[in-house]
């Protein structure tokens, strides 16, 4: 439960600074994502994981990098016109990923506490990975979200 409270709180201050650097009340923030400002209230005030639809989206919003969002660079700008959320493109990334670490899918799940069938999944582009398990592969593996993410082509 302790890493599921550092990825909230990792990125829902960022959101805040974010939001109030651009002179934004949660509730246009919430009109850019559609969805209701209480659950974008949520999200801020550290109750729920934002999904990664969600994130990417005001990543583009505000021209960020998904490495910047996650903490994991404090190079704030986008160097990339912006991230989609290709879950074929995600799986594809993830998956070469895995191999070249020589991590077996089981491993990962292991690591994860989740199953291998969820990875596999992830992988096929089934699935668009969570929030969540993004972050610990990348905090984890010292590996780019944007990269993951098929925006960059360099792993670190």
């Amino acid at each position: 439960m302790r890493k599921l409270n550092q990825v909230i709180t990792m990125y829902a201050e960022t959101l805040k600074e974010l939001r109030i650097n651009k002179n934004l009340l949660q509730k246009d923030i919430a009109k850019v994502l559609g969805i209701n400002e209480i659950t974008y209230t949520h999200y801020e005030s550290e109750c729920f994981i934002m999904p990664l639809k969600y994130l990417i989206k005001l990543c583009n919003y505000y021209h960020v990098s998904m490495d910047y969002m996650f903490g994991l660079t404090s190079k704030k700008e986008l160097t990339f016109e912006k991230i989609n959320n290709d879950k074929v493109l995600i799986g594809k990334r993830l998956k070469d990923w895995r191999k070249s670490n020589k991590i077996t899918q089981e491993k990962l799940a292991e690591i994860l506490k989740t199953t291998q069938s969820s990875i596999a999944m992830y992988e096929r582009g089934s699935n668009l990975v969570s929030t969540f398990y993004l972050y610990a592969i990348c905090k984890t593996y010292k590996v780019s979200a944007d990269y993951l993410l098929g925006k960059v082509d360099e792993s670190i």
